[in-house]
C-alpha cells in the first residue's frame, strides 16, 4: 500500500482471493466521481450547445415576426440573385479561363454598343431603354449591381475584420493601448467620410480594388469605436469576473465571453453600413474617381447619364438610382429588424435580471 492511496482503504488487510463483493465495490469507489464528473461535463457541453442554438431560435422567431424586415430581406435576396446570375463570371488564371457561373439573365452584353437605338426610351426589346452609345440599359443596371452589391458587402467584411479586433483589444486592455488605437481613430474621424475616401483613391487611382480599399480604410473606424465603448461596459460585469476568478486567459474571455456579449451592435451598424458603402462607391462613381467610365456600376451609370437627362432622356439616371434607391432602403429595413431582434426589449427588470444571472452560471460552468 502506498501514501498516494485513498484514505477509505487505508487500514484495511487485504487477503487474495477472499474479497468480498463488498470489498470489490470500494475498490471502485475511486473511479466513481470520475464518470460522475464525466457525465456532468457531457451534461454541461450539451446545455450550453442548447442554449445557444435555443438564442438563436429566438432571434431567427423575432426577426421573421417583423415583416418589414422580411419584405427587406426578401429585396436584398432578390437584386443579389440578379446580379449574380445578370452575366456569366469568368476568371483568367495561368492561361485558363475558368467560368464559375455560366447564366445570363441579362438579355444582351452590357457592354455590347448600339444593340439598339440612341437614348431609346423603354420598350418591349429595351425595358430600360438604351443609353448615348445604344447599349441596352436593362443589363448594365443587371450586371451594375455586380459591382456596387460586391463592393459594398466586401468592404463591409473587411472593415469589421480590422475595426473589431482593434476596438476590443482597446476596450479590454485599456492604457496606452486603448490610447494609440483610439487616437489614430479620432484623427481619421476628423476628414468627413467621402473626403477621406475621395483622397484615398485620387492616391490608388481608379479601380475595383483600390475603391473597396479607400472605404475599408475609412470604414472600420465606426466599428473599432463602438465595439470598445460597448466592450468598456461589458469587461466589468459578473459573468467576466467569473471567467478571471476561474482562471480563464485574457484571449479566451475575450473570444468567449467579451466580444459575443457585445458584438450585437456591431452587427447592426455593419447591416446598414452596407448600404452607406455602396452610396459612397456610387457616389466616387458619379465623381469620376470609381470604376472606369464604361463599367456598368450604378454610380458611373449615373454620370453617363447627367447630359441625357438635360436633353429630355430620363430613363438612362431614373432606373440606376431607382435600384440604388431600392437597395438602400431594403438593407435599412434588414437592419432595423435585426436590432430589434438581437437586442429585444425585456419587459421588466427582473426578466433582465435572470437573464443576466443565467449568463453568468453559463460562463462559470463552461470555464470550470
Amino acid at each position: 500500500m502506498t501514501d498516494r492511496e485513498p484514505t477509505a482503504r487505508r487500514g484495511r488487510l487485504r487477503v487474495e482471493g477472499f474479497e468480498s463483493s463488498t470489498e470489490r465495490s470500494l475498490e471502485d469507489d475511486t473511479a466513481w466521481p470520475r464518470s460522475v464528473e464525466r457525465d456532468r461535463e457531457q451534461s454541461r457541453t450539451e446545455g450550453s450547445v442548447g442554449r445557444s442554438r435555443s438564442r438563436w431560435r429566438d432571434i431567427w422567431r423575432r426577426f421573421r415576426s417583423d415583416r418589414t424586415a422580411l419584405l427587406g430581406a426578401a429585396i436584398v435576396a432578390i437584386l443579389t440573385v440578379l446580379a449574380v446570375f445578370a452575366w456569366p463570371l469568368e476568371v483568367t488564371t495561368l492561361g485558363y479561363r475558368i467560368t464559375l457561373q455560366p447564366f445570363a439573365l441579362a438579355p444582351y452584353d452590357p457592354g455590347e454598343l448600339y444593340v439598339g437605338p440612341t437614348n431609346a426610351g423603354p420598350s418591349l426589346a429595351h425595358p430600360f431603354g438604351t443609353d448615348w452609345a445604344g447599349r441596352d440599359q436593362f443589363s448594365r443596371v443587371l450586371a451594375g449591381g455586380r459591382y456596387s452589391l460586391s463592393i459594398g458587402a466586401l468592404a463591409v467584411a473587411l472593415a469589421l475584420c480590422v475595426g473589431v479586433p482593434l476596438g476590443a483589444i482597446a476596450g479590454y486592455v485599456g492604457g496606452w493601448v486603448d490610447e494609440a488605437i483610439m487616437r489614430v481613430v479620432d484623427i481619421l474621424f476628423a476628414f468627413p467620410f467621402l473626403v477621406l475616401a475621395i483622397a484615398i483613391v485620387a492616391v490608388l487611382g481608379q479601380g475595383y480594388w483600390n475603391v473597396v480599399a479607400a472605404l475599408v480604410i475609412t470604414g472600420w473606424l465606426s466599428y473599432a469605436r463602438l465595439i470598445r465603448g460597448e466592450i468598456l461596459s461589458v469587461r466589468e460585469a459578473e459573468y467576466v469576473t467569473a471567467a478571471k476568478a476561474l482562471g480563464a486567459s485574457d484571449r479566451r474571455i475575450v473570444a468567449r465571453h467579451v466580444v459575443p456579449n457585445a458584438v450585437a451592435p456591431v452587427i447592426v451598424q455593419a447591416t446598414l453600413n452596407v448600404g452607406t458603402v455602396v452610396l459612397a462607391a456610387a457616389a466616387l462613381g458619379f465623381l469620376g474617381l470609381g470604376l472606369s467610365p464604361d463599367s456598368a456600376e450604378w454610380g458611373t451609370m449615373l454620370a453617363d447619364g447627367r447630359s441625357s437627362l438635360l436633353q429630355g432622356h430620363w430613363h438612362i439616371t431614373v432606373f440606376p438610382g431607382l435600384a440604388l434607391f431600392a437597395f438602400v432602403l431594403a438593407i435599412n429595413l434588414v437592419g432595423d429588424g435585426l436590432n430589434d431582434a438581437l437586442e429585444p426589449r425585456l419587459e421588466d427588470g427582473e426578466s433582465r435580471t435572470a437573464h443576466r444571472g443565467s449568463r453568468t452560471h453559463d460562463v462559470e460552468r463552461r470555464d470550470r
